[in-house]
């Protein structure tokens, strides 16, 4: 059987959840036994993701090969089995920077380059790649942007040749729209959904299935109505109402039937669905056995976007040790300025410092780490975490004067935190870091191990600066463990302190394969201390 296509759009509005809308029906096709993959199109002229200011974009996701992507990808892994890769995100920076390079060398044979057919046609290249890289039933691609945008145009068109190309038993067209509640009037409100149907159909696209955000429940005769009015089977009509976790999001559309209709649509061949798994996530967070208070302290909060996959993976830490995780966010500047950090940071029972680039906020994130550590808090660092947590320890256990990263003071008489080597030459700044998956090795009887359970793991990088090993010694004399380091003993991996309850920090990013259904081993391990702590101080 041809692999099938599903396209997913979204209209009137941006952040509707096309992202989650994908990922839960990539999660119902699976549990139909199905093997899919995942592919976002986006419309921005940048290469990739990865020199976007994450406030304006939020976080930068990482794939094991290093490609640095959109970050609905990482609800395209979190809820599926998809493998995420280069060819998974495509923008229109890589498509015409591809274009341009034939031209240059002459593929096109002295022919005027145009949109159409050498863009679309570019376009329609990759997304039958990323299909055949795992040879999947299901090939499902988000595009990224709102119907009507000008920069979407080129994806548009390019889909729709594809239905034409591969047969329209081959291609499913889903489209994600906004069905608003006028509190004022009280009532439900058709006509956006139906102008964004209309400008889908201007460019020739006719969707097979509409999903409906809203507020609440809608009736019978407003379903009905966008039927009549868009051209859309009432039961194809899908809503997808408002939810307390997006986690919701599989069961309420297998509720409705969309499994059964787009199985129907594209004429496959599927097992019955099984949903336990779903339902057993969704149980424990409506029904949590305790309350744990984590705090995030960074210096991006104003966007939580920016933290996105970690939030998340707090959650998954809270679904194994079935409890409600509220996390509360911290403005790293604000610690730094508070002279009273218990005013800000006692009531935590678990204290998180995340990555990020640049000095502003880092004698924060400094501060909460030695209050952590001086208090007996569970602590948990990441990427930028890690290094904070080692200039915190040189500088107050160790006593070493100034001690820094030659990120933040190139000058420091103590440069514990140090650029890798290879990246001393390195010019440009997008896809040049230490990207994707790497091993590291972990040494037994320490808590990283206890967590793992394995003596070598593969964990995902995107860092320029190191570990300094020249103080390797020293910091192990004094109480701080290298726990993991690659398997050349050249770059520390995983550090952590032997005489606290839960002290660990990583230079990589654990929290790009951690899963609601399997949360990764060391969120569970550190909300599971930080939950001993809260039992503790009660």
């Amino acid at each position: 059987m041809p692999t099938k296509y599903i396209f997913v759009t979204g209209g009137v509005v941006s952040s509707l959840g096309k992202g989650i809308a994908i990922a839960s029906i990539g999660a119902l096709l699976e549990a139909r036994g199905l093997k899919i993959s995942v592919q976002k199109l986006d419309p921005y002229l940048n290469v990739d993701a990865g020199t976007m200011n994450p406030f304006q974009h939020g976080e930068v996701y990482v794939s094991d090969d290093g490609a640095e992507t959109d970050l609905d990808l990482g609800h395209y892994e979190r809820y599926t089995h998809a493998r995420i890769t280069a060819l998974s995100n495509v923008t229109t920076g890589k498509i015409y920077h591809s274009i341009i390079e034939k031209e240059r060398r002459g593929d096109f044979l002295g022919k005027t380059v145009q949109v159409i057919p050498h863009v679309t046609d570019e376009i329609k290249t990759r997304i039958k790649a990323a299909a055949k890289e795992r040879e999947v039933d299901v090939a499902m691609i988000e595009i990224g942007g709102t119907i009507g945008d000008i920069e979407s145009l080129p994806f548009l068109e390019a889909i729709r040749q594809f239905g034409k190309d591969m047969g329209r038993d081959n291609v499913l067209y889903v489209h994600l729209t906004l069905v608003p509640y006028i509190a004022a009037a009280g009532e439900v409100k058709t006509k956006p959904t139906q102008h964004s149907v209309s400008e889908l159909l201007s460019i020739g696209i006719q969707p097979d299935i509409l999903l409906c955000r809203t507020e609440r429940h809608f009736a019978k005769d407003i379903a009905a109505k966008i039927s009549l009015f868009c051209n859309v089977e009432e039961r194809a009509i899908i809503q997808a109402v408002d939810v307390a976790s997006v986690y919701e999001v599989p069961t309420a559309f297998h509720a409705q039937g969309l499994d059964d209709i787009i199985i129907e649509k594209l004429g496959l061949k599927a097992k019955k669905a099984n949903m336990k798994e779903w339902e057993s996530i969704v149980g424990k967070l409506k029904n949590p056995k305790a309350t744990v208070n984590i705090g995030i302290v960074g210096k991006y909060i104003e966007i939580q976007d920016a933290y996105k996959s970690i939030k998340e993976a707090i959650i998954h830490g809270g679904i194994a040790n079935e409890c409600k995780v509220k996390i509360h966010w911290v403005n790293s500047e604000e610690v730094e300025a508070c002279k009273d950090k218990k005013k800000i940071l006692g009531h935590l029972d678990g204290i998180l410092v995340p990555g990020g680039f640049g000095v502003r906020g880092i004698e924060g994130k400094i501060h909460a780490i030695q209050y952590a550590r001086e208090k007996k808090i569970p602590f948990f660092g990441i990427c930028l975490g890690m290094q904070a947590a080692v200039i915190e320890f040189a500088r107050n256990v160790l006593k070493l004067k100034n001690a820094n990263s030659t990120e933040f003071d190139q000058y420091t008489p103590n440069p514990v935190i140090s650029m890798l080597a290879e990246q001393k030459m390195v010019k440009n700044m997008g896809g040049t870091m230490r990207l994707g998956a790497y091993p590291c090795k972990v040494k037994k009887g320490t808590k990283a191990y206890e967590a793992y359970n394995e003596g070598v793991i593969f964990e995902r990088h995107r860092h320029r600066f190191e570990f300094n090993g020249l103080y390797k010694e020293r910091f192990e004399t004094k109480g701080m463990t290298l726990s993991g380091i690659s398997p050349n003993e050249i770059l520390a991996e995983i550090v952590e302190i032997k005489r606290h309850p839960w002290f660990l920090a990583v230079q990589f990013h654990p929290e790009f394969k951690s899963k609601p259904t399997a949360a990764h081993p060391l969120f569970r391990d550190f909300v599971k201390a930080s939950l001993k702590n809260h039992k503790v101080k009660k």
